[in-house]
C-alpha cells in the first residue's frame, strides 16, 4: 500500500479536530471556527463535484479578497482540482486571455466594483464554464449553492500531494502570460518553511491584505497561519483606517502591507491610540521604528531572500544560518541551488551565472506550456530561474539581477515588453521603451522613453491613457520622455543607456527588500 502524504485538504480537516472553536477565518461579520468552516468546505466541494468538477478540473477566481475563497480554495483541493485567482485589476482583454488560456470548468465571479470587466471578458472570450457570482443573493447565486448543499464530505478520488492546487499567472514567460502550477506540497513546504522564519504558530492572526494573485499574500503568512491553525482575516481592499481597527480588535499579528499603507496607518494611530503591540513589525521593522515593540523573529532580525512564483515564493532566506555575503541568503532545508552558464553546466563559485532551483518547492511548470516547461527544466528537476547569481565563499548565494528586466512597483512586478508593446499599438508610437525609477514610496515607478512617427504628435498624458486602457492601470506610465530615436547597441534597445540618461535604476536585487522576482 502506498504511503498518503497530506493535502491542504487534510491539514484543514484535522485542524477543525486540533482547534474545533479557533476562529478560523472572518470576513466583516463573517466569523468561522475551524469546525464550521470544515462544513462549509464541504459543501462547497459538493457544489463543485455537482458541475462535475474533478481530478485535474480547474475553477477560476475573478473577484477581490474574500472568506469564500479560502473556502473555495481547500474545496478545490479536496476534489483534486486546481484553482486560480486571477488578477481582477487586468482589462478585459487581458481577464478574457486568462479564461480562455486557463479554460476553467467552473468561475466564480464578482459583480460590485469589477462586473462591467468581468462581464465584457466573458463576452469577449470562448471558454464554456459554469457561471457563478459569489456577491449573488440569488437563488443560483454561489451562496444559495452553499447553503442549500450536504455539509457531509463528497465521495472523490484519490487526490495526491503532487496535484497541481494553485495556480497563479505570472508574465516572466514575457510572450505571453503563463500560469505557474503549485502543488500541495509546494504550498504546504512553503507554509512550513514560512511559520519557522516569521513565528507564525495556532495563535496567529493574519490579515489577507495583499493581492490573491501574488504569492506574496499566501507565504506573508496566509498559508503558514492556516497550516499552523490560526485565524485568517479578509479584507475587499487596503484601506488604512480599517486595517487599524482590525489590528486593535482582533490582535492581529501580521499582515501584508507596503510601507505607504504603514505610514498611513502611523500617522492614523498618532490621534487614534489604539494598542497594535499584537502586530509584528517583520521584513519593515524599520518603518515600523517605535510604533510597535521589538519583533524577534527572524524574519525582522534577517529579512529578504530570493525567489519567485515558480519556486513558491522565497526559496532561499537570509534566515537560514548567519545573513553571510550574498543578499539572497542560503536556500532552504528542502531546497537546492546551482549556478549554470550558458550551456546550463555549473560554474565554480564566485563565478555569475543563472540561478537554478530544484527541491520541494519547485512548482510544477506552467499550465499548457510544454515548449516553455522543456526549456526551463534541466535533466534532474532543475529549474531554470532567468535571474542571474552567485554562490559566495560562505555558502549563500547573491541575486545580481532578472535577466528579464523587470520593475518593481510596491507588490507588483511590470515586464517592460507588455507595457512597450502597449505603446507601440499607438498610431503615433515608433518605438518605445521602458525603465523603471527609483520611487521612495513604491520602490520604482515606470517611465516611458518614446520616440513618434515623423510628422506625427502625441502628449504624454494621451499615451498614458492609451495604456491604461490596454492593460492593466498599475502597469502605465508614470511619466513619459520624448526622444527623436531610442538608442541602440547591437541592433537592441540600449536600456542602460536610458537609465542613465533618464535616472533609471532600483531594480530587484538592489533595493527590493524581498528579492521576489515571479
Amino acid at each position: 500500500m502506498s504511503a498518503h502524504h497530506i493535502t491542504l485538504s487534510d491539514v484543514s480537516s484535522e485542524n477543525a479536530r486540533r482547534y474545533p472553536d479557533t476562529v478560523a477565518v472572518i470576513d466583516d461579520e463573517v466569523r468561522l471556527t475551524w469546525t464550521q468552516f470544515e462544513r462549509r468546505v464541504n459543501q462547497v466541494a459538493n457544489v463543485l463535484t455537482d458541475h462535475g468538477v474533478g481530478r485535474g478540473d480547474r475553477i477560476l477566481w475573478l473577484a477581490q479578497s474574500s472568506h469564500r475563497f479560502l473556502e473555495l480554495f481547500v474545496a478545490t483541493a479536496r476534489v483534486g482540482a486546481m484553482i486560480c485567482p486571477a488578477n481582477w485589476r487586468q482589462s478585459a482583454q487581458e481577464m478574457a486571455f486568462v479564461i480562455d488560456d486557463f479554460d476553467p470548468r467552473v468561475v466564480v465571479w464578482q459583480a460590485e466594483e469589477i462586473g462591467d470587466a468581468v462581464g465584457a471578458a466573458r463576452d469577449l472570450a470562448g471558454a464554456d464554464a459554469v457561471w457563478l457570482q459569489h456577491d449573488s443573493t440569488d437563488a443560483d447565486g454561489y451562496e444559495a449553492l452553499v447553503t442549500a448543499a450536504s455539509d457531509t464530505a463528497p465521495t472523490a478520488g484519490e487526490v495526491s500531494a503532487d496535484d497541481p492546487l494553485l495556480v497563479i499567472y505570472t508574465a516572466a514567460i514575457i510572450d505571453r502570460p503563463g500560469g505557474s502550477m503549485l502543488s500541495h506540497r509546494n504550498l504546504l513546504t512553503m507554509a512550513a518553511t514560512t511559520a519557522r522564519i516569521t513565528g507564525t504558530d495556532h495563535a496567529a492572526v493574519f490579515v489577507n491584505s495583499g493581492p490573491l494573485f501574488h504569492i506574496g499574500n499566501f507565504q506573508f503568512e496566509s498559508l503558514s497561519t492556516f497550516l499552523m491553525g490560526g485565524t485568517n482575516i479578509y479584507v475587499r481592499r487596503v484601506e488604512a483606517a480599517e486595517i487599524l481597527q482590525l489590528i486593535a480588535d482582533e490582535k492581529v499579528t501580521a499582515a501584508f502591507l507596503m510601507p505607504p499603507t504603514i505610514f498611513e496607518i502611523k500617522e492614523l494611530n498618532k490621534t487614534k491610540g489604539l494598542d497594535i503591540s499584537s502586530l509584528r513589525a517583520g521584513a519593515f521593522t524599520p518603518v515600523w521604528g517605535d510604533a510597535l515593540p521589538a519583533d524577534p523573529n527572524l524574519w525582522a532580525r534577517q529579512s529578504g531572500g530570493f525567489g519567485q512564483t515558480e519556486v513558491t515564493g522565497l526559496a532561499l532566506l537570509r534566515g537560514f544560518g548567519e545573513p553571510g555575503l550574498g543578499n539572497g541568503g542560503r536556500p532552504s532545508p528542502f531546497t537546492q541551488v546551482k549556478i549554470v552558464d550558458t550551456d546550463r553546466n555549473e560554474v565554480p563559485d564566485g563565478e555569475i551565472g543563472e540561478i537554478a532551483v530544484r527541491g520541494e518547492t519547485v512548482h510544477l511548470g506552467y499550465w499548457n506550456r510544454p515548449e516553455v516547461n522543456a526549456d526551463r527544466f534541466l535533466p534532474g528537476g532543475w529549474w531554470r530561474t532567468t535571474d542571474a547569481g552567485r554562490r559566495e565563499a560562505d555558502g549563500t548565494i547573491s541575486f545580481l539581477g532578472t535577466m528579464t528586466r523587470m520593475i518593481k512597483s510596491a507588490a507588483e512586478n511590470i515586464y517592460p515588453p507588455e507595457v512597450e508593446g502597449a505603446l507601440a499599438s499607438h498610431p503615433a508610437v515608433a518605438k518605445a521603451a521602458i525603465i523603471g525609477v527609483p520611487d521612495a514610496a513604491f520602490t520604482q515607478s515606470v517611465k516611458a522613453v518614446v520616440a513618434l512617427n515623423e510628422g506625427a504628435s502625441a502628449t504624454a498624458e494621451e499615451l498614458i491613457e492609451h495604456v491604461r486602457s490596454q492593460i492593466a492601470s498599475y502597469k502605465k506610465p508614470k511619466s513619459v520622455e520624448f526622444v527623436v530615436e531610442l538608442p541602440t547597441v547591437n541592433g537592441q534597445t540600449d536600456y542602460d543607456a536610458l537609465d542613465a540618461q533618464f535616472g533609471g535604476g532600483g531594480y530587484p536585487g538592489k533595493t527590493d527588500i524581498t528579492q521576489t522576482t515571479g
